[in-house]
C-alpha cells in the first residue's frame, strides 16, 4: 500500500478561508477566524506515521495469509479512499477498518476474503481516479469496494460539486467493471473539539454539504452511500476520548470499529444482491448484526460477478 504524508492539517483553516471566500465575512470575523485556525494547526499533528499494513487473504480461521497469484479466494475486498480508510491512528492491523470488513466476511461466510488497500493517506476526491487506474494495472478489479473520502476535500478547500462528481466517477468505473460499491460519506467535522466555535461549525456546515452531494453521486453512480457523519456523531460526541486517536483528529480503534458496523449491512446486502445493490437503503446498523449473519448464512456463496471490465476515466 502506498502512503504519502498529507500536509500539515489545516481543517480550521481551510474552513476560515471558505468563509473569507464568500465576501459576507467582515474582516474582524476573518481575522478571527484566522487567530483559531493557527491555533488549530499547533494542536492538530501532521500525519507522518505509516498506518498498519493489513492486506492478505483472511479465512474463517484467522488471517492475514500474504496473497500469492496462484492463491485461490472467493472474494476480492478493495479499500479505496484517505487516511480512515487506512486505518490511520490505529496501532494494530487488528484494528484497521478494512480488516474487520475482511474478517466479517470469512467468519459469517466461511469464505477466503481477500484484503487489498489502495487507499492513501491524505488523499482527496482528486486522487480516487488515480487509485482505480492503480488496481486496474495491479491485477483485476475487486468483488466490493468500500471508499472512505471527503474530510481532506473540506480542508483542501475543494469545491463540493465537483468533489461529489469525481465521487460519482469512481464509483461508476467500479460498478462498470462488476464490484458492488460501498461509500461512507464525509465524516462530522462538528465532533472535533480541536477546532474552535465559530470556525467549527464552517468545517461542519461545508462537511455537511459535502456529504449530501456525495449521497446523491453515489446513488446515481449505482453505489450505496452510508452518512457516517449521521450515524457516529453521538458516540464521538458522548465519548470523544474513547472515540478518537491520540492526534484529536482520526478515530481510535473503537471509532473505526463502530465505522466499520455501520458499513458492514450495506456491504452484505449489496453482496447478497449484486445487480441491484444501489436498491439497499439500509437503517443504522445498531444492533442488527443477527439479520446480517442470518443472511449470510442463508447464501451458499458469495455471488460472483461477470468476467471484469477495464473502465478507463472519463
Amino acid at each position: 500500500m502506498e502512503v504519502h504524508s498529507p500536509n500539515r492539517s489545516t481543517i480550521a483553516l481551510a474552513a476560515a478561508g471558505a468563509l473569507a471566500s464568500t465576501g459576507t465575512a467582515y474582516l474582524g470575523v476573518r481575522n478571527l477566524l484566522t487567530g483559531q485556525a493557527d491555533h488549530a494547526r499547533q494542536v492538530i499533528p501532521k500525519a507522518w506515521e505509516t498506518p498498519p499494513r493489513a492486506d492478505g487473504v483472511y479465512t474463517s480461521a484467522g488471517g492475514p495469509v500474504r496473497w500469492r497469484r496462484e492463491m485461490a479466494v472467493d472474494l476480492n475486498l478493495m479499500v479505496f479512499g484517505d487516511s480512515t480508510a487506512t486505518g490511520y491512528g490505529c496501532r494494530s492491523a487488528d484494528d484497521v477498518p478494512g480488516v474487520l470488513l475482511a474478517r466479517a466476511l470469512a467468519e459469517e461466510s466461511g469464505q477466503r476474503i481477500r484484503l487489498s488497500t489502495k487507499a492513501i493517506v491524505g488523499a482527496t476526491s482528486k486522487g480516487l481516479s488515480g487509485q482505480v487506474d492503480a488496481m486496474f494495472v495491479a491485477g483485476p478489479p475487486p468483488d466490493a469496494a468500500v471508499i472512505m473520502i471527503g474530510a481532506n476535500d473540506i480542508t483542501a478547500l475543494n469545491a463540493i460539486g465537483p468533489s461529489a462528481r469525481r465521487l460519482g466517477g469512481a464509483v461508476r468505473r467500479l460498478r462498470a467493471s462488476g464490484a458492488v460499491v460501498i461509500v461512507g460519506t464525509c465524516p462530522d467535522f462538528g465532533v472535533i473539539t480541536a477546532i474552535p466555535h465559530p470556525l467549527r461549525w464552517v468545517a461542519r456546515t461545508r462537511g455537511q454539504r459535502l456529504a449530501r452531494a456525495q449521497t446523491a453521486a453515489v446513488r446515481t453512480a449505482g453505489g450505496i452511500p452510508v452518512p457516517l457523519a449521521d450515524l457516529l456523531t453521538q458516540e464521538f460526541v458522548r465519548e470523544p476520548e474513547k472515540m478518537f486517536s491520540a492526534d484529536g483528529y482520526h478515530p481510535s480503534a473503537h471509532g473505526y470499529a463502530l465505522a466499520a458496523k455501520q458499513l458492514l449491512p450495506a456491504l452484505f446486502a449489496a453482496l447478497d444482491n449484486p445487480t441491484s445493490a444501489a436498491a439497499h437503503e439500509l437503517a443504522p446498523a445498531t444492533a442488527a448484526a443477527g439479520p446480517v449473519r442470518t443472511r449470510l448464512r442463508s447464501m451458499t456463496r458469495l455471488q460472483r460477478r461477470p468476467a471484469p471490465v477495464v473502465v478507463p476515466a472519463g
